[in-house]
């Protein structure tokens, strides 16, 4: 199965709502990070670590799906 395929089957509804929690971590690091103010280091850092986990939590939980022999052992 190719990555076009599997971004286009259906995703699982577990994975549906990780993936909303992805977002929103992600929307809510990024706001941290664009802030008109300046935070402190630390908050600036966390900021970052947030919004790449919360990508990378929407990305990965968009390509799973529900097909059992989407994956092939050989």
């Amino acid at each position: 199965m190719n990555i076009i395929k599997r971004v286009k089957s259906p995703t699982p509804k577990f994975f549906k709502v990780l993936r909303n929690i992805g977002l929103v971590l992600a929307t809510v690091g990024g706001t941290i990070l664009d802030a008109p103010v300046a935070l402190p280091v630390i908050v600036t850092t966390i900021g970052g670590y947030v919004a790449v986990a919360g990508g990378a939590i929407s990305a990965v939980s968009q390509l799973t799906n529900t097909k059992e022999d989407a994956v092939t052992t050989k």
